[in-house]
């Protein structure tokens, strides 16, 4: 499994100020010395992702607070099964049973959403990957969520890879003069071009990028440029973009194309349901 991202504490820290603000009037109804253990439950299948976050949350409020995991992430979940047992201070465990369970449906659900496209595409040798259509605040966890349902990153931001797209292309002028500036003031970097013909491909080509993405190609047009492609003495690798769905996917990917990249692993989420049970034992003085 990744690495958990570096801004998971910001994330977390971030999560709990906007739920708790200036404290949390209800659970500060529950006795002090309240203990309460119990457990979470998934009412359907699902790729587990966001334990980290879960236990990140839970220790901030009270470090004392104990999780039993019975699963890890990136493992299957059958529907019904416990996920983690919890156990401790009532107070601290209602305060953080939302915001722990919000990072949980969320991110399983894009592990999820992630696996059934890398399972649809299996054998091809094509892999999936994410886009930026991300929730503002959550990129890299929703990133790290993809990796758990077996796909792949593309770039983070817009600071670790160059892709030209049309009006990139426009302002450069050309094609190629988009690319000769890319490599003079980003070297170092991946270069990605955009096109959405095969003339346009043709043109790529010339300039030599690193990948070239296809954006919402017919499937014979795909087919007909992963020719042109492999007819090169240094082929580039093709992604494609545009129009992927579970029903279209192992098409796209058996055209031969090197990569899929699909903006609804992160932006079309159904949160997993998730349920935390708990019974509380005898407040202590």
């Amino acid at each position: 499994m990744p690495e958990p991202p570096r801004d998971l504490a910001q994330q977390v820290e971030a999560a709990l100020r906007e739920d708790i603000g200036s404290g949390d009037v209800t659970a500060a109804l529950v006795p002090a010395g309240q203990r309460v253990r119990g457990s979470v439950v998934t009412r359907e299948p699902a790729i587990l992702a966001g334990r980290p976050w879960a236990e990140a949350i839970f220790r901030r409020l009270d470090p004392q607070v104990q999780l039993t995991w019975h699963a890890s992430d990136g493992e299957p979940l059958a529907a019904k099964q416990v996920v983690f047992e919890i156990a401790g201070a009532a107070r601290a465990i209602l305060t953080g049973e939302r915001t722990a369970l919000n990072f949980l449906q969320l991110l399983s659900a894009t592990a999820t959403a992630t696996q059934r496209f890398v399972d649809a595409v299996a054998g091809t040798g094509c892999a999936i990957l994410d886009t930026r259509k991300t929730l503002p605040g959550l990129r890299s966890a929703q990133k790290y969520a993809v990796v758990c349902g077996g796909g792949r990153n593309h770039r983070m931001g817009l600071y670790d890879r160059v892709l030209i797209k049309e009006n990139h292309i426009a302002a450069a002028g050309s094609l190629t003069a988009a690319v000769r500036a890319a490599r003079n003031h980003a070297p170092g970097l991946t270069v990605e071009v955009e096109v959405e013909t095969l003339a346009e491909l043709n043109e790529a080509l010339q300039a030599s990028p690193d990948i070239v993405l296809l954006d919402d190609f017919t499937h014979a047009d795909l087919r007909s440029a992963v020719t042109i492609n492999r007819s090169r003495g240094s082929p580039v690798k093709l992604e494609a973009s545009g129009s992927v769905s579970l029903e279209t996917v192992r098409a796209i990917a058996e055209t031969g194309v090197d990569c899929i990249s699909i903006g609804a692993l992160t932006k079309h989420v159904r949160a997993i349901d998730l349920s935390m049970r708990l019974e509380f034992s005898a407040a202590q003085p």
